[in-house]
């Protein structure tokens, strides 16, 4: 029996290549590092029943209609902003995304995001390699207390739920912003609903754990931050356009919030010369929510499961709900 063509858009850790190749015929942009060129996309795509894609592959009317033969899109990624939902649709093609897997290393994240920028850890190794560090004295690279403070989370999904789960061993008060309050996240977390208004005037710390849609684009700017405390940690690890950026560079310029952490940003990847590095008030690191062997693993994996079961006939084990 002829096995189903599929293209990747990057080469993937071993047991997810293995489960590919025995079910399936692999084409592939086979470069670990660049992004898979839009020509080189669309002609991959010419042939293939599946695609296996990443966050940085548009996939669109143009990309479908490259490849007439598609019958699943598995995207290695929980976020799917970079797929036409619509599209896919209109066109019988089905998707499916790795949820679950990423949750507990985005959440661990969050939180050395958090403790760095409260702590000042970026700034004190900076002040290190300048020669800066002379002798101690009683207010030398204070930063602000985490344990026992407030922590708002915005967005209690999966990984927003982590966030509050880990911050039980740390003593806080605990509040989330939802579209609607959820009681089991009341339940297993103790935290209490808040309008957002409130969450944010309220919290020490601000973490930002939604998807990005129409509704979520552009959800902080300059009125958010001004709510905050000045002594605020602000943190995100969802998606970079939910926070407008030049107004957040104003608002930690400003000292409102005092600090920051940021995983993600408007347009990837950033250069040296973006405004957030020359602040030292900002930790920012590129877009490494998921980056640990384990995960990146069971993503790659999750994935081509995905893939194999559709275009094997088989109930996949995360569909997108189309």
């Amino acid at each position: 029996m002829k096995k189903p063509v599929v293209f990747l858009t990057r080469r993937l850790p071993a047991a997810a290549m293995e489960m590919l190749a025995a079910a399936c015929t692999i084409t592939l942009w086979d470069d670990e590092v660049r992004p898979c060129p839009r020509e080189a996309l669309l002609n991959g795509v010419a042939e293939a029943e599946g695609l296996l894609s990443l966050l940085t592959d548009r996939v669109d009317d143009e990309l479908l209609a490259a490849g007439p033969h598609l019958r699943m899109v598995a995207n290695m990624a929980v976020g799917y902003d970079n797929l036409d939902l619509a599209a896919c649709r209109r066109r019988g093609v089905q998707v499916s995304n790795t949820p679950g897997v990423v949750t507990e290393t985005t959440a661990d994240l969050a939180w050395a995001l958090m403790l760095a920028a409260a702590r000042r850890l970026v700034e004190g190794q900076k002040l290190i390699e300048a020669g800066g560090w002379g002798p101690w004295y009683p207010m030398q690279m204070v930063g602000v207390d985490i344990y026992g403070s407030r922590l708002g989370v915005v967005g209690a999904g999966r990984i927003g739920q982590a966030v509050l789960r880990r911050a039980q061993g740390f003593g806080m008060a605990l509040g989330y912003h939802n579209r609607t309050p959820n009681s089991a996240v009341e339940a297993t977390t103790g935290a209490t609903y808040l309008a957002l208004d409130e969450l944010l005037s309220s919290s020490d710390v601000v973490v930002v754990t939604v998807p990005l849609s129409d509704e979520t684009r552009g959800m902080f700017g300059a009125r958010e931050f001004a709510l905050m405390k000045p002594t605020a940690i602000f943190v995100n690890v969802a998606r970079g356009p939910i926070v407008r950026e030049a107004e957040l560079v104003a608002a930690l310029q400003a000292g409102r919030p005092q600090a920051a952490g940021i995983d993600v940003f408007e347009r990837e990847p950033i250069g040296p010369d973006h405004p957030l590095l020359r602040l030292p008030n900002c930790v920012a690191v590129p877009h490494i929510g998921s980056a640990t062997v384990a995960t990146r693993t069971r993503m790659a994996t999750l994935a081509a499961e995905n893939l194999v079961a559709v275009l094997t006939g088989k109930a996949a084990p995360s569909l997108l709900n189309l």
